[in-house]
């Protein structure tokens, strides 16, 4: 498999991390873990930590979404090249990194962080245009 497509799988193991993440400060809080077992029919509060590891989740999904289209693109045209290896890699490790900066709320760090990954998916969506 192409050092590319290893880092799409693992960019979707973040989306599992960032679901475990949720859950588990969910389930921190009063009644988080009937309520995450339950079907979820009103809504409650997340907690500070819990709002913010969903928040940081919804935006990994636009993200895996938009990195995906860029990867496959890329695959499907056969233009995959050391450049766009290390495009790859520097999404995921952004996409790490990310994590904790949500949750403990660094800033402007996280917005930096966010912007290093998505630079990096645009980037590899230009290569697949050229």
């Amino acid at each position: 498999m192409t050092a590319e497509l290893t880092a799409l799988v693992v960019a979707a193991f973040i989306q599992f991390a960032h679901i475990g993440v949720s859950g588990y400060y969910m389930n921190q809080t009063p009644g988080g873990q009937a309520w995450n077992a339950s079907p979820r029919d009103t809504p409650r509060d997340p907690g500070l930590k819990g709002g913010r590891a969903q928040r940081a989740a919804e935006n990994h999904v636009t993200a895996l979404l938009l990195f995906a289209v860029a990867v496959l693109t890329l695959a499907v045209s056969d233009q995959f090249n050391g450049w766009t290896a290390f495009l790859a890699w520097l999404h995921v490790a952004a996409r790490l990194v990310y994590i904790p900066a949500y949750l403990q709320g660094w800033s402007p760090g996280r917005s930096i962080i966010w912007m290093v990954g998505s630079t990096a998916t645009a980037l590899l969506l230009l290569a697949a245009l050229f």
